[in-house]
């Protein structure tokens, strides 16, 4: 444990902090279930109240953010395909539309963090894209549903990166993974709960007030969203290098948590110059981290369980004897969810703690497992085994967890500059939809499902360019730490001809000039 003295804002008095070296201290038992057990007390009350209120606001915002992902799945499984007239690539066009939106909007939206606070950023676009998923229930035709759905992902782009680049401006490398992970498993689970909602709906609103039940489906999703979004506008701190006292936060945990951003080297906001984009835009972290991102994102399977149990439906039935309602359709693929959820969470909690805030392992191991259930499915005949296909649809799940690792790593490597750790993160995630805009309209086609031969082998190949590309990035930061060891004043992100090489509290988080003209716009 070190003592860190921090200047208050006001510059009255030196606050003496007391913060943990999480690096360096051994973890109690209770401490790998939860972290802020082995933490002085005053940090705890810290991170309880950062948790109940960025967390928790977080992972409600992306739970209904993947419901609302997979609410046209289902309202095209549950009668959104025939009242539309959806019978070729409909589907896919549409979502490639809703990636455009989302790509637009990302790196713009992380700026804007960098530089206004996230209670004003995130609710604001989050009510946007309720009014969007609204409108989704009243469509007449498909142009309507492809306008509509370029909207929600326009106001659904800055959700994820941001909250990705604000939970590393709270957290250590020894906290990140857990929280990071809780907020994307409320995906999977809004994921879960959207196959629940839509049977539910079928089952009981289908006809009420004369719409269909996959009508109803966007106008509870649209209704929940407001609440959320209020919470957020009430709740979420600003970022610490510029936040003021709140109701919720005081002075003192304030100035606790920029001493701990600055143990473990997290810059605060800086000016933009010359000199600093010139470093950016040559620095190997420009050309390289995204692109982690980027691949993970599309080595992914689509898991093609929905599919398949539709097309016992046929006639003639490709499996005599066998077929699955509408509410089976949505439900029996769930326990996929499920694994997805457990596995993630344990893969959270071990770089955390036991493997050390590493990252790397974790990504191999997604490449790995994704090339070889691709493999098997490619393979193994669809209507050959029906029960055992079900398992195989299900333990597939174990695939695809690396992404929240993926960024948090991203902004741990970039971590001495703000401004480019909120770009790289947008960055990833922004390029990564670009491709997946394009990549299903020849790889993922509808019409290929169930079977999905093409996209199968897809996801082996980008596996396998994964795990090279991997190789790759802890190659260069091998390197860099090489290059410290040996010459410990370089920095190759911050530091440049221009600049000085001891930087002290004021080129870290800013001089007060610049953080108090960030405080006019930020909070």
């Amino acid at each position: 444990m070190v003592a860190v003295e921090v200047e208050k804002s006001d510059k009255s008095e030196v606050v003496a902090v007391e913060i943990v070296d999480q690096s360096k201290q051994k973890m109690s038992w209770l401490g790998y279930f939860w972290d802020t057990a082995d933490l002085p007390p005053e940090e705890r009350w810290l991170l309880f109240k950062v948790d109940a209120s960025l967390l928790i606001f977080a992972s409600l915002g992306y739970f209904l953010k993947n419901l609302d992902q997979s609410n046209i799945n289902n309202a095209f499984l549950s009668g959104m395909k025939e009242d539309l007239g959806m019978y070729g690539n409909e589907l896919v066009t549409a979502t490639s539309i809703w990636t455009v939106g989302y790509v637009i909007g990302q790196i713009p939206s992380n700026l804007l963090l960098t530089r206004v606070s996230p209670r004003w950023v995130i609710p604001g676009l989050e009510i946007g894209w309720g009014l969007a998923t609204l409108g989704n229930y009243a469509v007449k035709d498909i142009r309507a549903l492809y306008a509509l759905r370029f909207l929600v992902g326009f106001f659904e782009s800055g959700f994820y990166p941001g909250i990705h680049y604000i939970l590393g401006c709270w957290y250590t490398p020894r906290e990140l993974s857990k929280r990071s992970y809780i907020f994307w498993v409320t995906g999977n689970l809004g994921s879960m709960f959207s196959g629940f909602l839509q049977s539910a709906a079928y089952t009981n609103l289908d006809g009420v007030n004369g719409h269909e039940g996959w009508r109803w489906l966007f106008i509870i999703d649209a209704v929940i969203t407001l609440p959320i979004a209020v919470f957020g506008l009430t709740m979420l701190p600003a970022l610490p290098w510029y936040a003021k006292p709140t109701f919720w936060l005081s002075e003192k945990e304030i100035e606790i948590a920029r001493a701990r951003m600055k143990k473990i080297g997290r810059n605060g906001a800086e000016p933009w110059s010359w000199p600093k984009l010139r470093r950016f835009l040559t620095s190997w972290h420009f050309w390289i981290l995204p692109m982690l991102y980027v691949i993970w994102n599309n080595s992914g399977i689509q898991n093609p369980m929905g599919y398949w149990l539709k097309s016992f439906n046929s006639n003639p039935p490709p499996v005599p004897g066998w077929s699955f309602t509408v509410s089976q359709i949505n439900l029996l693929p769930l326990p996929g969810n499920a694994i997805s959820v457990v596995n993630s969470l344990a893969w959270a909690w071990i770089a955390d703690g036991p493997a050390g805030g590493r990252r790397w392992p974790f990504i191999y191991a997604n490449a790995v497992l994704t090339i070889i259930f691709a493999a098997v499915l490619l393979k193994f005949p669809i209507y050959q085994d029906v029960k055992g296909h079900f398992v195989l649809y299900y333990m597939s799940s174990l695939c695809g967890a690396a992404g929240p690792m993926i960024l948090n790593w991203i902004g741990e490597i970039s971590t001495a500059d703000n401004e480019a750790r909120a770009i790289l993160v947008a960055m990833g995630n922004d390029f990564a939809y670009v491709v997946q805009a394009v990549a299903p309209n020849f790889v993922w086609k509808t019409t290929d499902f169930p079977a999905a031969h093409k996209g199968m082998t897809w996801s082996i190949v980008v596996s396998s360019l994964l795990i090279g590309w991997n190789s790759l990035v802890l190659f260069m930061v091998k390197r860099d730490e090489r290059k410290k060891r040996d010459n410990p004043v370089e920095d190759d992100v911050i530091v440049g001809d221009e600049e000085s090489t001891d930087r002290k509290d004021a080129e870290l988080f800013g001089s007060e000039e610049q953080l108090g003209e960030l405080k006019k716009v930020a909070v």
